[in-house]
């Protein structure tokens, strides 16, 4: 994956996550609950990426 295509991905997740917060009326917990799962998965991607955590390959959720 390319730098370009990395920060793309940024910017767009953090757009939406921009927009769930300011324009969907939710309880302040859930946003944060919200916000924290976020900011895991995506830190666990860039881990991913830069190949720092192999171990997510051989993890499949679903059927």
């Amino acid at each position: 994956m390319s730098l370009i295509n990395l920060i793309v991905v940024l910017i767009v997740v953090g757009v939406i996550l921009w927009l769930i917060n300011n324009y969907l009326p939710m309880d302040r917990k859930i946003k944060s609950i919200l916000n924290a799962v976020v900011v895991i998965a995506v830190v666990l991607w860039l881990l991913q990426v830069f190949g720092l955590l192999t171990s997510l390959n051989s993890i499949h959720v679903g059927g």
